[in-house]
């Protein structure tokens, strides 16, 4: 349904993209994450044939963008992270604006306005001036837009970025249900909302694709590097001098009281080596137990900072 071949971009000088590829399968909901001016959003005005790549290609339906603007544009909807509506309009001059800019027919226009509107739950303000909305309901406009012409591709740039908590629950709510029957492209920092919505992750740092799969692909191929929790319970006092040694010690990321007692110490076991060793070369010689070993869980928050800070140094 979507390909990228190889994708790079630059505006001058500047390279926003160097080499990303990448596809999306039909009916897949793919997370596209990265740090800021990691190449995000350009990745996505040009699969939505608003910029053109500088260098390999970009297929979507099959078209490529370069070739066939209106045609990928036709199969795409798209919500940049500031919704485009329009203030001084009512959401139905509105909608009905952008039906006749789709080139929606006079005799489907007002189906298509009333399913869009459905869809988004925009029916309690259906008359009301979009500058009068908050901004929950001018996402759900943007949305709302972006479906009016019932594209089978949706790209969605940062849509719950500066909701409240509710908002946020309702915009996952209508994502997710159109995730049902449309190829989607979700771009957001929200890690959760990734791993709540999205069926395969690709995470761009620098411009270019840092990983990509599902969050359990991508934890396996780095499960090379491990993580684990380990308690450390009390024998001796437990000094100042004693705490910053095993601080200091190769491996140990971090040292904290354990609720039950003792001390939780987080230890890195990198592959092929013996991470961690001199915590328990420590506890041994102060006469310290450790009182249980749990592998810590590669969760996405974890991934995503090991994979942007790694590349970035």
């Amino acid at each position: 349904m979507i390909e990228a071949q190889s994708v790079g971009k630059s505006y001058g000088s500047f390279v926003a993209v160097r080499d990303v590829s990448f596809s999306v399968l039909p009916g897949e909901i793919l997370g596209l994450l990265g740090p800021n001016g990691a190449g995000k959003t350009t990745i996505m005005r040009i699969l939505t044939g608003y910029h053109f790549p500088s260098r390999g290609r970009a297929l979507v339906g099959g078209v490529d963008v370069t070739r066939d603007p209106p045609a990928v544009k036709a199969m795409v909807g798209y919500l940049p992270e500031n919704a485009p509506v329009y203030g001084e309009f009512t959401v139905a001059e509105y909608l009905d604006f952008v039906a006749g800019a789709r080139r929606i027919p006079g005799k489907d226009r007002r189906e298509a306005v009333e399913k869009a509107v459905e869809s988004c739950g925009l029916s309690p303000v259906y008359r009301r001036g979009i500058e009068k909305l908050s901004k929950g309901y001018r996402q759900r406009v943007g949305l709302a837009q972006a479906i009016l012409h019932d594209p089978p591709i949706l790209i969605l740039d940062e849509p719950t970025a500066g909701l409240d908590p509710n908002q946020i629950v309702e915009i996952r709510r209508l994502i997710r249900a159109l995730g049902t029957r449309k190829t989607l492209i979700l771009s957001t920092h929200i890690l959760r909302e990734v791993e709540a919505l999205c069926d395969g992750i690709v995470i761009l740092n620098e411009g270019l694709v840092a990983a990509r799969g599902t969050r359990e692909e991508i934890a396996d191929r780095m499960k090379g590097d491990e993580r684990y929790r380990v308690l450390i319970t009390q024998g001796p006092p437990v000094t100042r001098e004693s705490l910053a040694e095993v601080r200091d010690a190769k491996g140990v990321e971090s040292l904290s009281p354990h609720p039950g007692g003792g001390w939780e110490a987080l230890v890195l076991f990198p592959s092929g080596s013996s991470g961690g060793e001199a915590l328990f070369d420590w506890a041994v010689e102060r006469g310290h137990k450790l009182g249980s070993l749990a592998r810590e869980d590669q969760g996405l928050e974890s991934l995503f900072s090991r994979l942007t800070e790694e590349d970035h140094a």
